[in-house]
């Protein structure tokens, strides 16, 4: 278990305006202001963000893709590239720290040698390049959406939003200051219409106040998750193919060349939370969309490691993550959400929000809703299936946040859900790596335990692995 090394942190905290939710899909309350918890990363001088090019209905949009690594980066370019004449956008470079994924994507998107970088920052020094698609792994994904935004490009940025909550903040702030420019959390769930169904039912208030809400996100495997294809140890990556050096970036205890860690980073603590990093950001979003979106108050999580399921792949290193983790959720509304994650066993309860007066049942795609009364309000509430809708689709979610550049619409995935499931997340990893429950103050951000005793975000540097 890691220890918690209490570190000076000289932070700020400033007041912030608190705006009502103005539509049934509306994120709850918008904030300014530095997090008081902010430690090790250093970022960049903070400045205002460049003007982005103003993009009409039918001009392209030309997207640089920033991290080709296998599954979703990938999947990302070939998915634009693919759908690139309907959604009139076009892949105009990209980069990589690994030699073989940047050859991969000249390959797969028909690209020049000259528009495929080591240094991802030439992407953001070109004029042609409207926005971005981040799918690093997690340690990078602060720092280049707010090199993004000040560069005045578009930020599409995989889950979760950052590795740790402080640069979460720095994130919000540099994205909320920013003016004209799309953030998109790449959660594709908020995309699917049964979540949307769900947040319009819940703020018409004819089915009473929502009591509790629960999700999953469990696997099963045999030589544990991410230990398979795609997660192989490639052999043509070493320390003269990888920049390995500007890959472990802010992370704190640094080593040599790993392939493990290259390639199955998510099982280790200095760059990825595990399941609360990488399974949960996509059953949280869209339940808290469906919730409301607040802040949360309160935070426990619990995870178990007891199956050991690495020892069964030769060439695998023993995971410092749990196999299976659960949270819970306790919001200023009073409404709380559970929600389960794991690799050790698949079976699943399913998509739940419970109301005072009638419960809905969601279908594991967001394509359907059922609404079941409860027994007492019978007579009131008829029951109804709302069926047909849009399932979760990461193409779709994908040109939500092309249509939202073109016509300055909120994405699914905006910047103030981002920011709200963040902090839960966040907050889960400190609870069960702390042994604490997680009091959160979202009006200075300042985080407590069950004494009141003020507790500083963990961060780069805050634990042994880290």
């Amino acid at each position: 278990m890691d220890t918690h090394e209490n570190k000076p942190n000289p932070g700020l905290a400033t007041r912030r305006e608190f705006i009502k939710k103005t539509s049934t899909l509306a994120a709850a309350a918008a904030t300014t202001g530095l997090f008081t918890g902010c430690q090790t990363p250093v970022y960049g001088q903070t400045q205002a963000p460049s003007p982005g090019r103003v993009i009409g209905a039918n001009d392209r949009i030309s997207i640089g893709i920033i991290g080709v690594g296998v599954g979703i980066g990938q999947n990302h370019l070939e998915n634009i590239q693919k759908n690139g004449g309907t959604n009139n956008v076009v892949v105009a470079c990209a980069s990589d720290l690994y030699s073989k994924r940047r050859d991969l994507a000249k390959v797969k998107a028909g690209l020049k040698d000259e528009d495929v970088y080591l240094e991802y920052r030439k992407i953001l020094d070109r004029k042609d390049v409207d926005a971005v698609l981040i799918a690093t792994h997690d340690p990078w994904h602060a720092q280049i959406t707010i090199d993004a935004i000040q560069a005045g490009k578009h930020v599409y940025c995989e889950k979760p939003m950052t590795r740790y909550l402080d640069e979460a903040f720095r994130v919000y702030d540099t994205v909320k200051g920013a003016k004209g420019l799309v953030y998109q959390i790449g959660s594709q769930g908020t995309s699917a219409g049964g979540w949307k169904k769900c947040a319009e039912l819940i703020a018409e208030g004819k089915l009473g106040q929502l009591v509790w809400a629960q999700g999953f996100y469990c696997r099963n495997s045999i030589n544990g998750e991410w230990n398979d294809p795609p997660f192989d140890l490639d052999k043509d990556s070493t320390a003269e193919t990888v920049d390995w050096k500007t890959w472990q970036g802010n992370v704190h205890n640094k080593i040599p060349f790993s392939n493990e860690r290259f390639h199955r980073w998510r099982k280790f603590y200095p760059y990825c939370a595990g399941v609360l990093g990488d399974l949960a950001p996509h059953r949280l979003h869209p339940l808290m969309l469906a919730a409301g979106a607040e802040f949360p108050a309160r935070v426990t999580s619990l995870g178990t490691h007891n199956v050991h399921a690495d020892k069964n792949k030769p060439d695998a290193e023993e995971r410092e993550i749990p196999e299976h983790q659960q949270l819970l959720a306790e919001f200023p509304s009073g409404a709380l959400i559970t929600l389960t994650c794991g690799t050790v066993n698949a079976r699943s309860p399913g998509f739940v929000l419970y109301c005072h007066k009638a419960t809905l049942d969601v279908a594991d795609g967001g394509n359907r809703v059922d609404v079941l009364p409860e027994t007492p309000w019978s007579d009131d509430i008829d029951p109804a299936t709302y069926d047909g809708m849009q399932v979760e689709d990461i193409r779709m979610h994908e040109k939500n946040f092309f249509d939202c550049i073109r016509n300055g619409n909120t994405p699914n995935g905006n910047i103030d859900l981002a920011i709200r499931v963040q902090t839960v997340l966040s907050l889960a990893e400190m609870s069960n790596r702390l042994n604490m429950i997680c009091l959160f103050d979202e009006k200075t951000r300042a985080i407590t335990d069950g004494n009141g005793k003020k507790i500083e975000s963990i961060t780069y540097g805050t634990l042994v692995s880290s």
